[in-house]
């Protein structure tokens, strides 16, 4: 496969994660705690791939660049409101597990990209 290939793949892979992430925040309590993690949840987990297919369409290399680590921030971050959502007992870990085992697994890509960037 080649990068044009790969990218496209990854493009399509963090929309159906955004897709996912959005499918899973509707699942939490309607309390004002829970508005609050939904909306950090989305807003970090649908970022993950529009930044990405900005990254794609970048500028320059160093916009691409920047753009690469904003998504491992993102992606981060969201495995964060993963976690709280678990820890706070909102909902149980086998709701929760399949999408975080693929934010685990699109991060490790950004990471491993970002590396080879820097």
């Amino acid at each position: 496969m080649n990068n044009k290939e790969f990218a496209k793949r990854l493009e399509k892979r963090t929309q159906k994660f955004a897709a996912n992430i959005v499918l899973l925040s509707k699942k939490l309590p309607h309390t004002p705690e829970g508005r609050r993690i939904r909306d950090q949840l989305t807003g970090s987990g649908t970022s993950v791939g529009a930044n990405y297919r900005e990254a794609n369409r970048a500028r320059s290399r160093r916009d691409f660049r920047n753009k690469m680590h904003i998504c491992e921030g993102e992606c981060s971050e969201t495995q964060y409101w993963l976690e709280v959502i678990v820890d706070a007992k909102m909902l149980k870990w086998e709701v929760v597990k399949p999408i975080y085992e693929e934010c685990s697994e699109i991060l490790g890509i950004f990471t491993s990209a970002n590396a080879k960037l820097d």
